[in-house]
């Protein structure tokens, strides 16, 4: 749990706890901020409703059955209490081509359809296995349906009418393009410039400006602009709820229809299940707390896999909303991440705000209809096609190009969009299955000669495909010699190792040795698995670089405890013949195939004891001596390093520094109180009973004096060369200082908390200030206003830093030099502030992004720091 804010985690947990008498599932309680939260949910999912349903040609109202239906059904039987489900962006093209077939009444048919297989297979427990299909696959067809969607709603703003496939949309727009004219181009270039806009609106106005969905605002603009400026543009009609549409019984070829079930059934259920386990990990972003599996079904032998809800228990509560927004004429319902984000980030706190989100649609549709019929086509043809643009993720292509899945991601997409979902699904699977094959193959051999000895070099993974080169190149080592066997891959198949076993027994018997070895030099023991395999110790990039694949290999290191938490909980591995050693090239015997593993568990179950005790068997023989030396010298670090007290923010693991190189003070939110502050709470008023005991009282002068001492300390006696402060992405106290402190009565004292926070309020006033320049980070603007707070907040308290009189006199003599520092979590990414930053000087505050080269030397460039300008030295 993050130590840098409150959370509401043990009060949501007491309002979900289910009673003895009721289910929670079926009475959720209302939390003030619930009903704030599904008030913003239901101003984005309105505009996205009709434009949806526009999109795929249905009757408009079919959007607003799914938003209402999606909200209550599926916010009361699903598993994911703060994800919002609605008509489905991914389902957009597979919906038009549909009505196009066999006409809207039938494919409410299917839609019944498939909600009823969902409930099936949700009942049958199959859900978990579809977060098993490559992560490529599954944004390759979201990517190639939001190409889909944004070419054919661009011709719908240009004025015009979409084709029948993707492929004719993209031939046609050079002709749209050449006819372009009248309002509507106009009013949906509004439309997409508000939306782009609204979420980075600078300054205090700004900040309360986008209190207002993007989404919403964007739309009710338009809608503005064109009732004045053009008031002959095509505006929604919606028809009289009295010639609703209702399914039909579906007629046509059996196959065809059950292919149809089955693409709706898999493209919304996978939209829906992991947009679940994003939704999760939003809000446990947001708590600071990790995700938690949940409770193992009755009677299951093993408890569920590591995510927040039950997929299962989700997927049911998805098929329950698909099968009645299908009897009541509505478009399909699926889960959304921008649905549920907007849900996550407004502050929800159960899933009471996804059934009043649904219930307040059902409410517009009945009596908003007026409001409704203002609102341009252009301006909902614009929305959706900014959400089809958004659907196509930059981050995911880098992501699957760097774990060379890129060839799957290309062909889902080209399949989607030439093809359909279906097909583009299929290329997809059969892309992956022919790179995994060939990357099972592509194992690359060599031998070579270092010192004498003969290095047999594996890069790959060792499977039967693999054994006819490993032979031949295990028989080039000469009879006798010793060999070096270096392993770099993570598996090795049965046949691989009866080869390597039966050469390794053959060199031996000839009077030579044999070591195995992992790419870093260390020796390494071999050990069989029951299914005939042998786990390799694997790097990143490799084909089962995955966390339950590197879980499986891993080795817990030392000085890299966090590599795995439960290192030391784990069985031993079996040891057998001589001894393997990673401190010395000793020789590894490969333990036999199916060797049952020592069962011996640690003493105490307990956290710390266990982390204690493999301290001291792994690390302390390491760095005993070390640390010896500086016991008996004392420590002189060269650096003050101040920063949060979040557990993910690891000091010496992003500094690459050990024992004795940094004096460290972490506080909640890296927070650096000037010398003058003073406590903000008096003591209580009225005169305490004559038999209370006598309390030494404060003088008014006092202040924070903790950090204060620490720099003190560090600069005066120490005599550290550099003080950074570094922030860090996600910040729970820069969270809590923009929800502001919760309101009190006059009468109660500020929480140890919120006293504490005050220190943070000048980084507040900074941000929203004019006098000063807005801290960015090179390349782009901050995510959004978190985030700029938590770089503004280390300019400000590098301010707050020169103020120390310590720190001051240093600084003027030129024997101290500050440092601005940011790291992203999620990126694993350091940022350090440029110079001229925070100087007063009109500078621009930019954080620069750290690469992988290694810097200049300090001696080679001068050091720049001034009492004027104290934060502008990067060398250090």
């Amino acid at each position: 749990m993050s130590a840098c804010t409150p959370t509401r985690h043990d009060r949501a947990s007491r309002r979900t706890r289910p009673s003895p008498r009721r289910s929670p599932r079926l009475r959720p309680r209302i939390a003030g901020a619930d009903v704030y939260a599904s008030i913003t949910v239901f101003l984005i999912a309105v505009p996205m409703a009709l434009g949806l349903s526009l999109a795929v040609g249905a009757p408009l109202e079919a959007g607003l059955v799914a938003a209402a239906v999606g909200g209550i059904v599926a916010g009361l039987f699903g598993s994911a209490p703060l994800q919002v489900s609605g008509p489905s962006a991914g389902l957009t093209v597979v919906t038009a081509e549909l009505i196009q077939i066999y006409g809207w009444r039938t494919t409410c048919a299917i839609t019944i359809g498939a909600g009823l297989l969902q409930t099936l297979l949700g009942t049958l427990r199959v859900a978990r296995n579809a977060l098993a299909v490559s992560p490529a696959i599954v944004h390759g067809t979201l990517a190639g349906i939001g190409v889909a969607i944004a070419l054919a709603q661009l011709h719908i703003m240009l004025g015009g009418s979409p084709q029948s496939s993707v492929v004719a949309n993209a031939l046609a727009l050079p002709g749209q393009l050449a006819v372009i004219g009248g309002a509507a181009p106009l009013i949906g270039a509004l439309t997409v410039a508000v939306v782009l806009l609204w979420p980075r609106l600078p300054g205090r106005a700004g900040r309360t400006a986008r209190r207002i969905p993007a989404a919403l605002a964007s739309v009710v603009i338009a809608t503005a602009v064109a009732a004045v400026a053009a008031p002959g543009l095509a505006r929604v009609d919606l028809p009289s709820w009295r010639s609703h549409a209702f399914p039909e019984l579906p007629h046509g070829p059996v196959l065809a229809l059950a292919t149809a079930v089955f693409t709706v059934m898999l493209v919304a259920g996978l939209e829906s299940l992991l947009a679940a386990v994003a939704v999760d990990r939003l809000a446990a972003d947001r708590t600071g707390e990790p995700v938690k599996p949940p409770p193992p079904a009755i009677g299951s032998a093993t408890a569920a896999p590591p995510q927040g809800s039950d997929l299962d228990r989700e997927l049911r509560g998805q098929g329950l909303a698909n099968t009645l927004s299908g009897l009541l004429g509505g478009l399909p319902v699926a889960g959304g991440v921008v649905r549920g984000s907007a849900n996550v980030r407004a502050g929800a706190t159960g899933r009471a705000s996804s059934v009043l989100h649904g219930i307040w649609v059902l409410l517009a549709a009945a009596l908003l209809v007026t409001v409704f019929e203002w609102i341009p086509l252009a301006a909902l043809a614009a929305l959706v096609m900014v959400v089809g643009v958004q659907m196509v993720s930059f981050a995911h292509i880098r992501n699957v190009h760097r774990h060379r899945e890129f060839p799957v991601y290309a062909a889902t997409v080209a399949g989607v969009i030439g093809f359909g979902a279906l097909t583009g699904v299929a290329l997809g699977v059969a892309v992956a299955v022919v790179v995994s094959l060939r990357r099972l193959g592509r194992t690359k051999i060599t031998v070579s000669e270092q010192d004498g000895r003969h290095v047999v070099t594996v890069r790959g993974q060792l499977t039967f495909l693999s054994v006819r080169r490993l032979t031949r190149a295990l028989g080039q080592v000469p009879p006798g010699a010793d060999a070096i066997v270096e392993l770099d891959g993570s598996f090795m198949d049965h046949a691989a190792y009866e080869a390597i076993q039966t050469w390794r027994g053959a060199r031996i018997a000839q009077g030579g040795s044999v070591a195995f070895t992992g790419r870093s030099g260390d020796s390494i023991a071999l050990a069989g698995r029951s299914d005939g395999g042998v786990d390799l110790p694997g790097r990143p990039g490799d084909v089962a670089d995955t966390p339950t694949a590197a879980a499986a290999h891993s080795c817990c290191r030392p000085w890299t405890p966090w590599r795995n938490h439960h290192c030391h909980d784990r069985p031993t591995e079996p040891t057998h013949g001589t001894n393997t050693s990673t401190s010395s090239l000793t020789e590894a015997v490969i333990a036999t195939p199916g060797s049952a593993p020592d069962t011996a568990r640690p003493k105490s179950a307990h956290r710390l004891r266990s982390g204690l005790t493999s301290f001291q068997r792994n690390t302390a023989p390491l760095v005993r001596d070390e640390l010896a030396r500086l016991a008996s010298e004392g420590q002189s670090p060269s650096q003050l390093f101040i920063t949060c007290a979040d557990s993910r923010l690891v000091t010496s693991m992003i500094t690459a520094s050990g024992p004795g190189d940094l004096f460290t003070v972490r506080n909640v939110g890296n927070l650096v109180p000037p010398p003058h502050a003073l406590p903000t709470d008096s003591p209580p008023t009225g005169t305490p009973p004559s038999d209370a005991p006598a309390t030494p009282t404060t003088p008014a002068t006092s202040g924070d004096d903790s950090v204060a001492a620490a720099i003190e300390y560090a600069v005066e006696l120490l005599r550290v060369e550099s003080i950074t402060v570094c922030g860090h992405s996600g910040c729970g106290a820069m969270q809590a200082l923009l929800r502001g402190e919760p309101e009190t009565g006059p009468d109660t004292p500020r929480t140890p908390l919120w006293r504490w926070l005050r220190h943070g309020l000048p980084s507040l006033e900074r941000m929203a200030s004019r006098r000063h320049s807005w801290a960015r980070i090179s390349g782009r603007l901050p995510a959004d206003e978190v985030e700029q707070l938590c770089l503004t907040n280390v300019v400000q308290q590098l301010e707050h830093l020169r103020a120390h009189e310590a720190v001051a006199r240093r600084l003027a003599e030129g024997t101290l030099q500050l440092h601005g520092m940011y790291f992203h979590v999620g990126e694993a990414q350091a940022y350090l502030l440029t110079e001229g930053a925070g100087s007063g000087t009109g500078h621009d505050e930019v954080f620069e992004r750290v690469g992988t080269e290694e810097p200049e030397p300090a001696a080679a460039r001068p050091a720049t720091c001034t009492a004027a300008r104290p934060a502008t030295c990067t060398t250090g």
